[in-house]
């Protein structure tokens, strides 16, 4: 699947959890691991400190676990630098941490981690730690819904994931509750629920099972954001893994955007997956 794998570090701690994720999918899929720092103008020294030491430490391990490693220091703006580095190195995916303004600007359209997700021509995960020292997930819970887009290269991401750190997936779909003209919703069994499942999702689930990975299946009516986090914290998962939102800025503001409000309310660390790799 992958086999260049990037994750840019910055002078926070958020960063660093987020390229260990990458290190282990790097490791799972032995792919080379990439790491890569861009200094901004300005930049404080105890800041550029701070992040020289991360990339040291992450190139420690993962010389000490056998992987191919290659450190990449760069300045100026970190969209077009990566950018810059991604084209060039021909890279299959980038990892990069949110920042606290992605979690305080609605539609964070501006934003970095919204614009590598937009910019680059590879496939990014970004990464919303919240606990810092649960890096190794047992319980991924994985948000689908009917259609999904790039439908094998989401499954086998993350059975990539899962195999990694030798956890079970749990596959979560919350479709809008079925009404009748007179009679109001109606409430379908789990049963009756999987006799309506779309092709997409039989699909996915069906890869699962090929690459004999540990899951489940649950179905879920209702508000989408509020299932999701509510199914994570009720559950106590470790992971949660959610495709990126292909709504318009239009579309956000009528409806609302269920990725950024996961973004913002995630009780567990969240992984937003952009495909690029056709199926």
């Amino acid at each position: 699947m992958y086999k260049k794998i990037l994750a840019a570090v910055n002078e926070h701690l958020n960063s660093e959890v987020t390229a260990r994720y990458a290190l282990n999918l790097a490791q799972e899929l032995r792919a080379k691991f990439y790491i890569c720092f861009v200094a901004e103008e300005g930049m404080p020294p105890r800041d550029r400190h701070a992040a020289e030491e991360a990339i040291q430490r992450l190139f420690g391990e993962a010389l000490e676990r056998n992987i191919q490693a290659e450190s990449i220091a760069a300045t100026g703006n970190a969209v077009r630098e990566i950018e810059k580095i991604v084209r060039r190195e021909k890279i299959g995916m980038v990892f990069a941490s949110t920042r606290r303004e992605d979690l305080e600007k609605r539609f964070y359209a501006g934003t970095v981690a919204r614009s590598l997700s937009l910019k680059l021509p590879c496939s990014v995960a970004l990464v919303r730690v919240v606990h810092f020292g649960r890096i190794r997930p047992k319980r991924i819970l994985v948000p689908v819904k009917a259609r999904i887009n790039h439908v094998r290269e989401r499954a086998a991401f993350v059975t990539s994931m899962a195999k990694s750190f030798g956890a079970k997936v749990y596959v979560f779909h919350s479709p809008k509750p079925m009404e009748q003209i007179f009679s109001g919703e109606i409430h379908l069994t789990p049963p009756e629920w999987e006799e309506r499942m779309s092709k997409d999702i039989e699909q996915f689930m069906k890869y699962l099972k090929q690459q004999d990975i540990e899951h489940e299946g649950k179905h879920l009516p209702g508000r989408i954001a509020r299932n999701i986090t509510i199914e994570a914290f009720a559950k106590r998962h470790d992971l949660v893994i959610m495709g990126a939102s292909e709504r318009s800025l239009l579309a956000s503001l009528l409806k609302g955007n269920p990725v950024e409000q996961v973004l913002r309310e995630t009780p567990c660390d969240l992984i937003i997956l952009k495909p690029r790799h056709e199926d």
